[in-house]
């Protein structure tokens, strides 16, 4: 763009001079800028005086340097604008080849406040994200894959590999548009997971009964962290710290016990789960979403349940390890 910005200059300034030039040889003001264009441009029109040996060589020196500087500067332009456009197709060809290979990832819808954040922590948590918006200008340099459209559109769900995808996470900004969207998607994936998010109320039942998995609120869940930091604010921030911070050793872990685990059938005791792994199992989900917190060490399990745990990361790999089939 610098030299395109030179040759311009450098464009006007012979304009400016040959126009002084013919006005010296006698032309008025608009037959000096007329004869300066032509002959710049080469156009081959008759000049509106007749020309002297001074006016000639002036002429030929005009012709030679401006000629010469209307090209450079043309072809300066039209190569900044072939280089910016193929370099844009090649970056969302090579995007979409991307995407194209990605399979159990997650498709963020909306990349507005909400959108930023749940893909923050899930890069934190080293999951693949594509990233959906129909603002292209908001998704230039996010080092995820992107694409830019209407989400409402079936074309732009399947370009971002709804299909494939495990989870969907509606964030945009409109009720309806989300309403939309998890419809869409459930019915291009009956597995995949979706997370809706939902402004009012009363929009939640309906996201819920139309296919969403999780619906969440952000202004009744901010306010319900408000009110948590007045009664507990050293609980919260220890969950701050161990879910989002890292800055502790210890993380919170879910675990789904496999078919056939050493954990299938097995009581807490019996699997000495803390003595093999130094994990502790903070609270069991039932297949049917019933919760076991602080569990006895004689509370058995069965494939299908899910442990939430704690510990360091190391020995949340040895459980994950411990629980797999064989």
């Amino acid at each position: 763009m610098r030299r395109v910005q030179v040759g311009l200059a450098a464009l006007a300034l012979i304009l400016v001079a040959g126009t002084i030039g013919y006005v010296l040889l006698g032309f008025g003001v608009l037959d000096a800028v007329f004869q300066t264009v032509i002959t710049v441009s080469t156009v081959g029109l008759a000049t509106p005086h007749t020309l002297d040996t001074a006016g000639k060589i002036f002429t030929i020196a005009v012709i030679l340097v401006g000629v010469g500087t209307a090209l450079y500067t043309f072809t300066l332009t039209l190569e900044v604008l072939m280089d910016g456009h193929m370099r844009d197709l090649m970056r969302r060809r090579r995007m979409e080849r991307n995407i194209n290979h990605l399979s159990g990832h997650v498709i963020i819808c909306g990349w507005g406040r909400v959108g930023r954040e749940v893909a923050r922590f899930l890069d934190n948590a080293g999951e693949q994200i594509v990233v959906v918006d129909r603002d292209g200008s908001r998704l230039t340099e996010l080092g995820y894959p992107t694409v830019a459209g209407d989400v409402t559109d079936d074309d732009t769900l399947l370009r971002a590999g709804v299909e494939r995808a495990a989870t969907l996470v509606a964030a945009l900004d409109t009720d309806a548009d989300n309403l939309y969207v998890t419809v869409a998607s459930r019915s291009f994936n009956a597995d995949i997971h979706v997370i809706a998010r939902a402004r009012n109320g009363s929009s939640e039942a309906k996201l819920l009964r139309v296919g969403a998995d999780r619906v969440v609120n952000p202004q009744r869940l901010g306010g319900d962290r408000m009110a948590a930091f007045v009664v507990h604010p050293n609980v919260v921030d220890f969950i701050d710290i161990v879910m989002h911070d890292g800055s502790l050793e210890f993380r919170l872990e879910e675990l789904v016990v496999p078919v056939s685990s050493p954990l299938d059938g097995a009581s807490l005791r019996s699997a000495r789960v803390h003595d093999q792994t130094g994990a502790l199992v903070l609270a069991i989900r039932r297949p049917d979403g019933t919760f076991s917190t602080n569990p006895s060490p004689e509370t058995e399990l069965a494939s299908g349940d899910v442990l939430i745990c704690v510990g360091t990361a190391s020995q949340l790999e040895q459980l994950v390890a411990f629980a797999r089939p064989g």
